[in-house]
C-alpha cells in the first residue's frame, strides 16, 4: 500500500525513544484515561448488560478486538498513511483532497461532510476534560466516602485552573506530558497484571468467539452495549490529528510497545476482579487498586486526566488555526507561547468558550455515568466521516484499485457504522450536546466560508486591470513621495480598491508600491525558499506573494525580513501599510439567507483586525473603508 508522499522520515534510536515518550502524553492521553470509566459503563451505566461471567468474557473480547481493529488496524495501520506532508487530522485530509484541484459534483458534498466532521471534534474537546477529570477525582469517594459530595467541586476547581493557565503556554506542562503518562500506563498495567494473576481464566476473552457469542445471546442489547464499548477507542481521532507533532513511527512504536499492552492488561484485570467480586462494579478501576495505593493512584490518575485534557485543548487551538488559514473561520487572536515550537499556540477566544462549555457540562451532568451518555455520538460520527474521506483519497489520489479500496474500507466502515448506530440511542440522554455544539460550529464555519466567497466575488467585479493601472500611472506620472506603501490584497490580478481610493483622494503615490498577497496552499507548511515570490511591474510597482501553510500563522515582519534578504530593503519608519475595511450591508436578495447574512456581518465585526492578525506596526497602518451589499 502506497503512503502519501512528504511523510516525516522515520526516526531511530534515541530520537525514536524521545518522540515516542512525547507521543505517550500528547497522542494517547485521551484513550489512556478510558479505563477510569469504560468497564463500569458496560455493566453499570445506562447502556449496559447484566453482570454475568459470560457477559464479562463477551465485553472483554469486544474491547480487545475493538482496540485492535479500530485503533491498531484503522488508525495506526491505515489512517497514518493519509498524511498531508506529515500532518494528519480531518482538515488536513480535506486539504489533501483539494490539492488535486478536482471540481467534480461530489467534491462540494465531501467538503461539507468533512467540515461537519471537523466541527464534531469541538464537542469531543469539551467532553474529554470533563469526563477525564471527574473520573479521576471520583476515586476520592471510594477512598474517603465523606469526600464524595466534594468530588464535583474539586473537579470544577481543577478544570477552571487548567483553562486559566493556558495563557502561559504549554511548554512547562508539555515537558511532563510523557513522564506523567508513562507512570500512568505502567501503573494501570501493574494493576491489570495483579487482577489477572488472581483470576487467570479471564484470558479466555482473547478468543473472538466470546464476542460473537455475546451478540448471539444478547441480541439487540448486545448491539446497544457498543454505545459503552466505544469509550475504549475515544482517542483514535486524536492519534491521527496529532501525527504531525511526532511522526508515524513514534506513534506506532508507542502504541504497540506501551499503550495497547497497558490498556489490555488493565481492562482484563478489571474483568478478572468482576468475575471474583461482582460487587466491585460500582467502580472496578479503583476497586482494583490496593488500599495503601489508593491516594497515590488518585494523584496519578488526576495527572493523566489533566494531560489528556491539555492535549484536547491544544488540539482545539490547532484545529482553529487550521480553520482560519483554510478560510473556514474569522481571524482570531493567535498567541505563540514558545519561541522555538511554532505549534504551541494559545487562542483566548477558543479557551474561554471551551472553559464555559466544560464547566456547564460538569454542572449539568455531574457524574461520569451521566457524561458517558454524551460521549460517543460525536466520536463515531467523526470516525465514519474520516473513513469516507480516506476512501476518496485512496482511490483518487493514490490510485488504488477498486478491489483494494473495498477490501480495506468495507470492514472499517462496517465497524464504524455499527458503533455510530449504537450511539444514536444516546442522543436523547446527552448525545444531543456534542451534536448541538457541532451544528453550531458547522453553521459558523460554512457561513463564513460562503460569505467570504461572495465578498471576494463582488470585490473582483470591481477590480481594475493592474497592467492598465500601471500604464496609466506611467503616463500621468502623479507626484511620488519618499517611502514604501504596502497594499494588502487577496487578489493581485487587479488594482485593489484601497489603492484606487488612495490615488483618487490623495493625488499622489509613494516612491515604491508593493501589492502584498498572503495565500494558503493545501499544505501544512511551506518551505522557506518557497515562501516569497516577487514580480516587478514597472513604475516601481511590485507584486509580492507570501505563502503560508494551514498550520502556520502569517507574519508581515517575517515577510519584510525575507524581502530584505532578497535585496528589497524597507525602512520601517518610511513604510506604510494600507488595508481595506469592508462594511457589509444585508440586502433583501442574494445567495445567502437573510439570517445567515446577519450572522456573517456579526462575525465580520467581531473578527480580529487584519493589522493585529498579520502583526503590523499599529502606527504605520492606514485603513480605507468600502461598502459591500451582500
Amino acid at each position: 500500500m502506497s503512503e502519501a508522499p512528504h511523510g516525516r522520515s522515520a526516526p531511530r534510536g534515541k530520537t525514536l525513544a524521545i518522540l515516542s515518550l512525547g507521543a505517550l502524553g500528547v497522542v494517547y492521553g485521551d484513550i489512556g484515561t478510558s479505563p477510569l470509566y469504560a468497564i463500569k459503563e458496560c455493566f453499570e451505566g445506562v447502556y449496559s448488560v447484566e453482570l454475568t461471567p459470560a457477559n464479562i468474557y463477551g465485553v472483554l473480547s469486544l474491547i480487545f478486538w475493538s482496540l485492535n481493529f479500530v485503533v491498531s488496524f484503522k488508525y495506526v495501520g491505515q489512517m497514518l498513511r493519509a498524511d498531508n506532508r506529515g500532518e494528519g487530522g480531518i482538515l488536513a485530509l480535506m486539504a489533501l483532497l483539494g490539492s488535486r484541484g478536482d471540481r467534480g459534483k461530489w467534491r462540494a458534498a465531501l467538503f461539507t461532510v468533512g467540515l461537519f466532521g471537523a466541527a464534531l471534534l469541538y464537542g469531543d474537546g469539551i467532553i474529554t476534560p470533563a469526563i477525564s477529570v471527574l473520573g479521576a477525582i471520583e476515586g476520592l469517594g471510594i477512598a474517603t466516602p465523606v469526600l464524595g459530595p466534594w468530588v464535583l467541586w474539586i473537579s470544577l476547581a481543577i478544570i477552571v485552573a487548567l483553562f486559566a493557565v493556558q495563557r502561559h503556554g504549554t511548554a512547562i506542562v508539555g515537558a511532563i506530558f510523557g513522564p506523567v503518562t508513562t507512570v500512568w500506563f505502567v501503573s494501570i498495567a501493574a494493576l491489570g497484571i495483579h487482577g489477572i494473576v488472581a483470576e487467570p481464566s479471564v484470558l479466555r476473552a482473547l478468543n473472538p468467539w466470546y464476542a460473537v457469542d455475546f451478540f448471539i445471546r444478547n441480541g439487540v442489547m448486545g448491539g446497544i452495549v457498543l454505545a459503552s464499548v466505544v469509550l475504549v477507542i475515544t482517542g483514535g481521532e486524536a492519534l491521527y490529528a496529532d501525527m504531525g507533532h511526532f511522526g508515524k513511527r513514534p506513534i506506532r512504536a508507542a502504541w504497540f510497545a506501551v499503550v495497547l499492552p497497558a490498556l489490555v492488561l488493565n481492562y482484563f484485570g478489571q474483568g478478572a476482579l468482576l468475575l471474583a467480586h461482582p460487587e466491585a462494579v460500582q467502580n472496578p478501576f479503583y476497586s482494583l487498586v490496593p488500599a495503601w495505593a489508593l491516594y497515590p493512584m488518585i494523584v496519578i490518575a488526576t495527572g493523566a486526566a489533566i494531560t489528556a485534557s491539555q492535549a484536547l485543548i491544544s488540539g482545539a487551538f490547532s484545529l482553529t488555526q487550521q480553520a482560519v488559514q483554510l478560510g473556514y473561520c474569522p481571524r482570531v487572536t493567535i498567541v505563540h507561547t514558545s519561541r522555538t515550537q511554532r505549534g504551541q499556540i494559545y487562542i483566548p477566544e477558543v479557551n474561554h468558550a471551551l472553559a464555559v462549555a466544560c464547566v456547564a457540562l460538569i454542572l449539568g451532568f455531574r457524574t461520569t455515568s451521566n457524561l458517558a451518555a454524551t460521549y460517543g455520538v460525536a466520536l463515531t460520527g467523526t470516525m465514519t466521516i474520516t473513513t469516507l474521506l480516506f476512501t476518496v483519497v485512496a482511490r483518487n489520489r493514490w490510485r488504488w484499485a477498486w478491489w483494494k479500496v473495498l477490501l480495506v474500507v468495507v470492514p472499517i466502515l462496517a465497524v464504524d457504522l455499527s458503533f455510530a448506530v449504537a450511539n444514536l440511542i444516546k442522543i436523547p440522554s446527552g448525545g444531543w450536546f456534542p451534536l448541538s455544539i457541532a451544528a453550531g460550529v458547522f453553521v459558523l464555519m460554512s457561513t463564513w466560508k460562503r460569505g467570504k466567497a461572495i465578498v471576494r466575488a463582488k470585490l473582483k467585479e470591481n477590480l481594475f486591470p493592474l497592467d492598465l493601472f500601471v500604464a496609466d500611472i506611467e503616463q500621468r506620472q502623479p507626484p511620488r513621495v519618499p517611502g514604501t506603501a504596502i497594499f494588502m490584497t487577496a487578489d493581485v490580478s487587479g488594482a485593489p480598491a484601497v489603492l484606487l481610493h488612495h490615488v483618487k483622494h490623495n493625488k499622489m503615490l509613494h516612491e515604491r508600491i508593493i501589492l502584498l498577497s498572503i495565500t494558503t496552499p493545501d499544505e501544512p507548511q511551506v518551505d522557506e525558499e518557497e515562501r516569497l515570490t516577487i514580480r516587478s511591474l514597472g513604475a516601481n510597482f511590485h507584486i509580492v506573494t507570501a505563502s503560508y501553510g494551514f498550520m502556520e500563522t502569517p507574519s508581515v515582519p517575517q515577510i519584510l525580513e525575507g524581502l530584505a534578504s532578497r535585496g528589497m530593503q524597507l525602512k520601517p519608519l518610511e513604510t506604510s501599510f494600507y488595508l481595506g475595511r469592508e462594511t457589509i450591508l444585508p440586502t433583501g436578495k442574494g445567495r445567502l439567507a437573510r439570517w445567515r447574512k446577519r450572522l456573517f456581518i456579526v462575525m465580520v465585526r467581531n473578527a480580529n483586525s487584519a493589522a493585529a492578525y498579520f502583526d503590523l506596526p499599529p502606527n504605520r497602518v492606514v485603513e480605507l473603508g468600502a461598502q459591500i451589499q451582500l
